[in-house]
């Protein structure tokens, strides 16, 4: 059976249905690169100037964002941060211009996907409930 048979049988569920889709950036071997929790921990590190305030802010520990963080700068080969070890004004994290330009275009790219996802999902898969057939005519 194809994947889009016209009349193709869908239980009986809400008529407002959504489509939800995720994307991230892995490496040839499958390893995860970029996606949006890095993205949260990339935005928070911009607003909070630190590692430590923003793993705190986002409910995790400082290990685990570093790690993260650290792992994307080796699959990259380039560095995420510039970082300021501690002293009497304290330490902090930036990010550098390189990470910036990767947040910018991971946004779009987020922001492409989830427009081209959602016209898609709207066009071919807007369900009419037909007490009759109780099917789904689309377009494909």
């Amino acid at each position: 059976m194809r994947m889009f048979e016209k009349g193709m049988k869908m239980p009986k569920k809400s008529k407002n249905l959504a489509i939800k889709s995720k994307i991230w950036i892995e490496d040839e071997k499958g390893g995860m690169v970029f996606g949006l929790g890095r993205l949260r921990i990339l935005g928070a590190i911009e607003n909070y100037g630190s590692i430590l305030a923003a793993s705190k802010s986002l409910n995790m520990s400082y290990r685990a964002a570093w790690g993260k963080i650290k792992t994307t700068e080796q699959r990259l080969g380039k560095p995420l941060l510039t970082r300021q070890v501690g002293g009497v004004s304290g330490g902090g994290s930036q990010l550098t211009p390189f990470a910036k330009a990767l947040v910018k275009k991971f946004e779009y790219l987020q922001s492409l996907v989830e427009t081209e996802v959602d016209l898609f999902f709207e066009e071919h898969f807007n369900v009419e409930v037909d007490d009759q057939r109780d099917s789904i005519d689309h377009k494909l």
